[in-house]
């Protein structure tokens, strides 16, 4: 196998060197296929927290400016590490290198391990992110439903110090998704939320998933079985705006 699958994760947060490697570890080194090797990077400006509709727009920018000199980096993928899926479509358009992104891949993922998935999150402020993208993928009719914790989050410290306090509130509203909403698979609302994984996987009758390994494993297969997007669902514009885009850069 080839040593050079180097992937592009792009994290939609500007921060430091600590956050980006707190974020990089929902991918161990042994969790890594052979010949592939993830590269994370934080957007140099941008949103902060994903909690309105202003920095949802930030987010798809400036995702898509980190994005959009991947495949002339050399990089064989590009993941994007947030559920959000920001930027993702117009990536596609503009890359032929596979684009994923955690949302589609965790909820694809979960309408083949269950009927009904629940999205479970910190906090309300993150909804409108899973509208969004639910509205776009046309995937409303297989979700139970939308909750949280109603806790405000950390992007750069992620979970860490917090774990007996967090991981017992993720477990309760989960318990409540499927007693009260039906649903038969826990899809974790952000890859922030990764270190809480193992703890809800073995505390719940129920899949659950953590999105950014899921679409790390599906980027992996796709490069593996030599596929990407379509270019008639997601073509390619006639006339790149690259230089111009990247004007943007602070």
């Amino acid at each position: 196998m080839a040593d050079d699958r180097r992937i592009k994760v792009i994290v939609p947060i500007p921060m430091d060197e600590a956050g980006v490697a707190a974020r990089a570890a929902q991918l161990p080194s042994d969790f890594v296929r052979p010949g592939f090797a993830p590269e994370f990077v934080a957007v140099p400006w941008g949103a902060a927290l994903g909690d309105s509709y202003h920095d949802m727009l930030l987010m798809d920018w400036t995702v898509f400016q980190t994005g959009i000199t991947a495949e002339a980096e050399g990089y064989s993928g590009v993941l994007i590490d947030t559920v959000s899926d920001s930027g993702l479509r117009a990536l596609r358009s503009r890359l032929t290198i596979p684009v994923i992104g955690p949302g589609e891949a965790a909820f694809a993922a979960a309408m083949m391990l269950g009927k009904k998935f629940t999205v479970l999150t910190m906090w309300p402020e993150w909804f409108p992110l899973y509208q969004k993208t639910l509205t776009e993928y046309g995937f409303w009719d297989r979700v139970a439903s939308l909750r949280s914790i109603d806790t405000r989050p950390d992007v750069t410290e992620l979970l860490a110090g917090k774990e007996e306090v967090i991981f017992d509130k993720l477990k309760a509203e989960a318990m409540r998704a499927m007693e009260e909403d039906g649903a038969d698979v826990i899809v974790l609302g952000s890859t922030t939320m990764h270190q809480s994984a193992t703890f809800l996987a073995a505390n719940l009758p129920i899949p659950v998933i953590n999105p950014g390994q899921v679409a790390w494993k599906f980027l992996e297969g796709l490069i593996e079985c030599g596929l990407t997007h379509s270019k008639k669902a997601f073509p390619t514009p006639e006339v790149p705006k690259d230089a111009d885009i990247r004007k943007g850069w602070f």
